[in-house]
């Protein structure tokens, strides 16, 4: 990682990494992030010194206490300063190095939002309830707001203010679908663009067990069943 503080907040990314007990996986993240990004490593509770790992390698680190990937998204947004912000999961399945591709479709006006389309890069990189899930979860999407999207992966690039005015309320495992629902709702453009998805490193806390899988589901489920219209975020959130 270069020198974050030379680069100016317009130029610059910040990039949202919720992190869990993902000490092993951070030097190879933190490596690949881009040349004059930022890294904002969310620690959501970790044991095993994920935090004072991050801030070893120069990412800047904020603490969550609130346990919950959507908790932990919202607090790396909220702590972000880009004009631009993007998402990538801490376990290294995703590499963020592919990001600046994706965020040039945002700063050129192509895409309001782009997600990565994970495309499996080994046998087990992506367990086969998990893609079942995500599966049925992308036709009730489009069932939903018409979005024809075969992935609702977590590596994903917008503007920071839109972002925040979505007024995005799930702490769990359903906000990456309730950004999507409420940048649908109001009219964004949303594209994705294929991009390898690696086994992870550690063991997964949503995906890798029929219960996590099921669990994400279930409140991803219940997003599009309450989603209403974009408002102003709430002061409690």
């Amino acid at each position: 990682m270069t020198d974050q503080t030379t680069t100016s907040r317009t130029d610059r990314v910040d990039v949202v990494l919720p992190c869990l007990d993902e000490a092993a996986a951070l030097p190879w993240v933190l490596a690949r992030i881009p040349d004059g990004w930022r890294a904002v490593v969310v620690d959501n509770g970790s044991s095993d010194g994920s935090a004072d790992v991050a801030r070893s390698l120069g990412a800047t680190v904020v603490h969550e206490p609130r346990r919950g990937f959507g908790a932990a998204c919202h607090a790396g947004l909220r702590a972000a300063d880009a004009e631009l912000v993007a998402f990538c999961d801490c376990d290294a399945s995703l590499d963020p190095g592919l990001l600046p591709a994706m965020a040039a479709a945002v700063h050129s006006g192509a895409a309001d939002l782009v997600l990565g389309r994970r495309r499996p890069s080994s046998r087990g990189a992506w367990p086969l309830h998990a893609r079942l899930g995500n599966a049925v979860l992308a036709r009730l999407l489009h069932r939903r707001t018409g979005l024809r999207l075969r992935d609702l992966g977590p590596l994903r690039v917008a503007r920071r203010e839109a972002l925040l005015g979505l007024g995005l309320t799930d702490r769990r495992s359903g906000y990456p679908l309730e950004m999507v629902v409420r940048a649908a709702d109001a009219g964004w453009r949303v594209t994705e663009t294929d991009v390898p998805y690696r086994p992870r490193t550690g063991a997964s806390k949503v995906t890798g067990t029929w219960r996590g899988t099921w669990r994400a589901v279930h409140d991803m489920r219940a997003v599009l069943r309450t989603a209403g219209p974009v408002g102003a975020e709430v002061a409690a959130s």
